[in-house]
Formats: structure tokens, C-alpha cells, sequence
């Protein structure tokens, strides 16, 4: 497994975390919880698939 696919691995682990967050909010009714969950994924989706492009204009993917 090479770096490209080390770090890939580690944003999808993070969007999958930032979406249980959103899940757990709701199940304890706290409204601040999820609007920070929905913000959590949408940065980390961002960020994931910015890094992807670079990544793959570099050749690693």
C-alpha cells in the first residue's frame, strides 16, 4: 500500500467518524452537535477530494 492510498484511507476514516457524529447527535438531540457533524464531513469531503487531484496529477494514483 503506498502513501496515496495510506492517506486516502485515513480521509475515508474520518468522513466515516464525522458521519456517526452526525448520527449520535441525533440520537442525543443536541442541534449544535449535528450542524458541526454536517460541517465535519462537508471539510473533510472537501479536503479528501482536493487532495485527491493533487495526488493524481502527481502519478501517485
Amino acid at each position: 500500500m503506498n502513501r496515496a492510498k495510506f492517506v486516502m484511507a485515513i480521509y475515508a476514516l474520518a468522513a466515516v467518524l464525522a458521519m456517526c457524529s452526525i448520527g449520535y447527535s441525533v440520537a442525543i438531540s443536541s442541534v449544535l452537535g449535528i450542524i458541526a457533524g454536517i460541517v465535519a464531513t462537508c471539510v473533510i469531503f472537501m479536503t479528501a477530494f482536493k487532495m485527491k487531484r493533487k495526488l493524481r496529477e502527481q502519478g501517485l494514483l
